[in-house]
C-alpha cells in the first residue's frame, strides 16, 4: 500500500504498516496502512477533520467478528484505547458508556449499579462501537432494544447524536454512516438486584462455554441466521462441521464458527466460508449471509 498523500498532527499514536492480526481473533491478515489510536476525542475530531476526504477511515474494536483479508487495510484504521472505555451510570436503569468498553465490562458495571437488561452483552465479544455498528446481539436480545443513543465522530469530523431510530436498525445491521466512530452509547436497562443480575450473566457464560470454541482462534459468528433458519443447522446439514481448507476449518462444535487452526491465511479462512455457502444453497437452496465483516484487500 503505497502513501499518497499527507497526514494532520496528531496527539495520539499514529503508526504506519501495522499489522493487523495481532489485533484480530482470527490472528491472521494484512496491516492497516496507518493505524490511529487518538489521545482523546478531539483528537479524533481534529484528525479526521483535516485528513483528506478520498482516504478511507474503518473503527476496530476488539477484531472479534473480522477477516482482515492478507493485503491488508489501505487508509486509516482508528481503533480506541483507554480514554474511551468508561463506563459510568447515569441514573438507576441508564448507563453511559465509551464506544471502546468491552461487553463484559458494560455488563459488569450494570451489575454493580443494580441495571438489569444488558447482561447479553456479557457474551458479545466486541466494544460498544461494535454493538452500536452491528446491532451487536445474543441469547434473544439485541443493542437496538437497550440503545437510547450514541455520540459518533463522522468522516468530516463533526460530532453529532444519534438516536436509535436515526439508526435504521435490522438484524446484525444499522445505517451508522460510512466512517462514522462510534466514541460512546447510552443503554437503558431496567431496576434489577446485582444478585439476580450475577446469576443471569453466569447462566450465559454457562451456555456460551458449552457450545462455542471459546479459547481457539476464531470470529465468532461466521453467518446470519436467515429467516425460518438457524445458520449452524443448516451447514450441519449440507455436511459442513468440521469441513478444512489448510489450517482453516468448521468448527466441529458449533459450525457457524470457523476456525484457524495455525496459520490460515485470511484467504483460507474467506476462501472456507464461501464454500460452506456454496454447499448450504446446493443442499437447502438457502443463501447463507456474512455476518463477519471481511475487510481490507487480497495479497
Amino acid at each position: 500500500m503505497s502513501v499518497c498523500y499527507a497526514l494532520p498532527p496528531v496527539r495520539g499514536k499514529l503508526t504506519h504498516g501495522a499489522p493487523l492480526a495481532p489485533l484480530v481473533w482470527f490472528k491472521s491478515g494484512g496491516a492497516a496502512e496507518w493505524l490511529f489510536e487518538p489521545a482523546d476525542v478531539d483528537d479524533l475530531s481534529n484528525f479526521l477533520f483535516a485528513l483528506d476526504p478520498a482516504v478511507p477511515v474503518m473503527g476496530l474494536g476488539l477484531g472479534s467478528n473480522m477477516i482482515v483479508r492478507d493485503g491488508g487495510v489501505p487508509g486509516v484504521v482508528v481503533r480506541l484505547g483507554k480514554v474511551f472505555a468508561s463506563v459510568e451510570p447515569v441514573d438507576s436503569t441508564t448507563l453511559r458508556c465509551g464506544g471502546g468498553a468491552s461487553g463484559i465490562l458494560v455488563s459488569s458495571k450494570a451489575r454493580d449499579a443494580g441495571i438489569g437488561g444488558v447482561e447479553f452483552l456479557r457474551s458479545i465479544p466486541g466494544t460498544v462501537g461494535g454493538f452500536v455498528r452491528m446491532n451487536g446481539g445474543a441469547y434473544g436480545r439485541e443493542t437496538k432494544d437497550v440503545l437510547v443513543d450514541c455520540e459518533v465522530v463522522l468522516r468530516t469530523g463533526e460530532r453529532r447524536t444519534l438516536s436509535a431510530a436515526d439508526l435504521g436498525y435490522t438484524y446484525r445491521h444499522s445505517e451508522l454512516p460510512s466512517g462514522a466512530i462510534v466514541i460512546s452509547a447510552t443503554f437503558r436497562g431496567h431496576v434489577d438486584a446485582p444478585a439476580a443480575i450475577q446469576i443471569e450473566m453466569d447462566r450465559i457464560a454457562a451456555a456460551r462455554e458449552e457450545s462455542q470454541p471459546l479459547r481457539s482462534k476464531t470470529g465468532g459468528s461466521t453467518f446470519k441466521n436467515p429467516e425460518g433458519h438457524k445458520a449452524w443447522a443448516l451447514i450441519d446439514a449440507a455436511g459442513c462441521r468440521g469441513l478444512r481448507r489448510g489450517d482453516a476449518q468448521v468448527s466441529e462444535k458449533h459450525c457457524n464458527f470457523l476456525l484457524n487452526l495455525g496459520n490460515a491465511a485470511s484467504a483460507d479462512i474467506e476462501a472456507l466460508g464461501e464454500e460452506v455457502r456454496a454447499k448450504v444453497m446446493a443442499q437447502s437452496g438457502v443463501a447463507l449471509e456474512w455476518e463477519i465483516q471481511r475487510v481490507g484487500v487480497d495479497k
